[in-house]
């Protein structure tokens, strides 16, 4: 039997093995929708820690600064350094005729006992303005955790500052450390973090209370990796 040539042929849409999909996108990405309590901690937040560059919908959980034995210990230092240059004043005075002799050969050709002293407060103020610059930087390093990553601001000196964030995704462990009397009986000690991948460690050191803040950050991490609320 010769085919039909009469018959409609399917065409290429009606073929049984055609399919045809269609996606539409819409152009303009939907906004994330942010509830209004991490709104609300979100404006807190980026009123109160200028300097961080907080991304829509982030909050701090907790902004951990270094424990205040740091400055004491800077400013006993400078006290030590002041105690020592003071004291050579009255040392000066008891061996002026020893000094000048060493420095002039004679008996009265050293700088007199004004000019030394002035000298000396000079430098005893230049411990003071290093000691000011060295508390100025030690305050200028924190540690920040939020509801999505953990901020460090790491200042070096008065014209050396940088930050650097690491995401709590990221996170595989946190610790503490206490070495010394002093840390135990002071309750302050090193936190240390690491991370999957390249297993880099994120040190903070002089935290205080540093196992609460271990949990706290352990608990924040746990929550956001299950997708739980973070409070």
């Amino acid at each position: 039997m010769q085919p039909d040539n009469n018959q409609p042929q399917p065409t290429q849409d009606q073929q049984p093995n055609s399919q045809v999909v269609y996606l539409s996108r819409p152009a303009v990405p939907h906004d994330q929708v942010i509830p209004a309590d991490v709104q609300k901690k979100h404006d807190e937040s980026k009123a109160k820690y200028h300097e961080l560059n907080l991304s829509e919908g982030e909050y701090v959980i907790s902004a951990i600064r270094r424990h205040p034995i740091g400055i004491f210990e800077i400013w006993g230092f400078i006290g030590f350094l002041i105690f020592l240059t003071l004291l050579f004043i009255p040392f000066y005075a008891n061996n002026y005729a020893t000094f000048s002799r060493f420095l002039t050969g004679s008996a009265t050709g050293a700088p007199t006992l004004t000019s030394v002293s002035i000298l000396l407060l000079l430098i005893c103020s230049l411990f003071v303005l290093g000691g000011l610059a060295a508390t100025r930087v030690y305050l200028g390093n924190k540690f920040f955790l939020t509801n999505e990553s953990v901020v460090q601001i790491i200042q070096t000196s008065l014209l050396s500052k940088k930050e650097q964030s690491i995401s709590l995704s990221n996170i595989e462990d946190a610790s503490f450390t206490k070495h010394g009397v002093l840390q135990h009986i002071f309750d302050y000690g090193s936190l240390r973090l690491s991370t999957e991948g390249d297993e880099t460690t994120y040190r903070f050191s002089y935290v205080s209370n540093p196992r609460q803040q271990v949990a706290t950050l352990n608990n924040a991490v746990e929550a956001f990796k299950n997708g739980r609320p973070i409070d």
